[in-house]
């Protein structure tokens, strides 16, 4: 794949933002309610980027949570170098800057014929656009016993927040000479390269506080994202420590026993001190109830506005949406949310939506100090979302320490920025 550098990256960047310029503030015919769903890093920037779309659009964001713990950065906490009060943010400037309704409940059904959503305390509102964000949520039972009981035992902690404390007591607990177990899913999921940053920074803290320790990731694939860069890093600040057993050679997990922390994969069995299980994903539980999902467990979306292509007027964005060559991402979800916000309110303002461009950058680190990422720009076509033919990449392999220091910099600002981006 070609390797992508800097200058070009922001290039194609400037030509995304200059795509969601045709956009003006003008305002619609007639004042429009848009409701989103969801106070993730779709939901939460789509609700934002409608009103700097439109200002006169009622925006209504529904969140059941007053917080947002980010996946983004979750990893940093297990490694021990960020405290997670730093990667939990609140929605207050929505309200009080940008003049978004936050309601926090649950949506319990939608009626998109009606144009209605019904919350859990009773309320039904109607809307006149509605955008559904609701990440993923886990297909339990996949791997036998495995279930959300289960997750106590065997943290998943890929819905950060009270999983990613209790996976952090448990690595703090574990014996020095211990196995660490990672069960890496199939695609799609939620992160890519998420499981393989999360094995190299429990090994950052294990090198320094239970150095005869043991990382097995027990993986349903044969290859991931970033493979060579994490090996080579790997060896370099790990040896030894870290082993990755691929689906082909009896990484794919099959069941578990909670009680004797094992995993039973489909030619070993594997037994651990911790594990943390990240299980096979699909589509959150609301794009379920409002017939989003098709037979794949994820939502159909036009490629250019984000509309499904199952219910009209809803709008389906992050990592629940099939958005053809794009991850699932917090990066994809951000860019998935301006094109659907624009394509919003250009049809309320009767115009066509602009032809899109979408980016996804992902950021890991191996050590605080030690980055790596990869990077895509996308359009939409006839046969869905596609990478633009030389445009994507990752960091060069050949790079020296210099050159993964800035990564990592660069990784702890593309974290703030996101953030600013949604919740600032």
């Amino acid at each position: 794949m070609h390797r992508i550098n800097r200058r070009d990256f922001l290039r194609f960047a400037g030509a995304s933002v200059g795509a969601l310029a045709i956009v003006s503030p003008a305002r619609a015919a007639q004042s429009a309610r848009v409701m989103v769903i969801g106070g993730g890093f779709g939901g939460v920037t789509c609700a934002r980027y409608l009103k700097v779309f439109d200002p006169t659009l009622e925006v209504m964001l529904i969140e059941p949570e007053p917080q947002f713990v980010t996946g983004p950065a979750s990893n940093y906490v297990l490694g021990g170098f960020r405290a997670l009060r730093r990667i939990t943010l609140n929605y207050d400037a929505l309200q009080t800057k940008y003049g978004i309704t936050l309601i926090h409940d649950l949506v319990i059904s939608i009626n998109a014929a009606k144009k209605t959503v019904t919350l859990k305390n009773g309320k039904r509102l109607s809307y006149d656009r509605l955008v559904v964000s609701p990440g993923v949520d886990f297909s339990w039972g996949a791997i036998k016993y495995y279930d959300p009981a289960s997750a106590n035992a065997m943290p998943h902690a890929w819905k950060a927040g009270p999983q990613t404390t209790l996976l952090r007591k448990k690595l703090e607990a574990m014996r020095n000479g211990g196995r660490f177990l990672i069960v890496a899913p199939a695609n799609p999921y939620r992160c890519p390269p998420g499981p393989y940053e999360r094995a190299s920074l429990v090994a950052y803290y294990l090198k320094r506080h239970k150095p005869r320790s043991k990382i097995i990731i027990l993986d349903a694939k044969d290859d991931f994202p970033k493979k060579d860069l994490f090996m080579d890093g790997w060896n370099k600040f790990y040896p030894g420590m870290i082993e990755w057993v691929p689906g082909a050679q009896g990484g794919k997990a099959r069941s578990v026993n909670v009680h004797k922390l094992v995993v039973d994969t489909e030619l070993d069995r594997f037994k651990g001190d911790v594990v943390n299980v990240i299980p096979p994903q699909n589509a959150g539980r609301i794009a379920y109830v409002a017939d989003l999902v098709n037979d794949s467990g994820w939502c159909p979306v036009e490629a250019r506005t984000f509309e499904s292509k199952k219910q009209k007027g809803v709008y389906v964005i992050g990592d629940a949406a099939i958005a053809g060559d794009m991850p699932k991402s917090a990066f994809a979800a951000n860019s998935q949310a301006k094109i659907a916000a624009a394509a919003i309110v250009s049809e309320l303002q009767g115009r066509t939506p602009a032809e899109p461009l979408l980016l996804s950058t992902c950021y890991s680190l191996l050590a605080p100090d030690y980055g790596i990422s990869i990077a895509g720009v996308y359009r939409a076509t006839a046969d869905g979302i596609k990478l633009v033919p030389g445009s994507g990449g990752v960091s060069p392999r050949e790079a020296n320490l210099d050159f993964r220091a800035e990564e990592a910099k660069y990784a702890i600002g593309w974290y703030a920025s996101i953030t600013a981006d949604g919740w600032g």
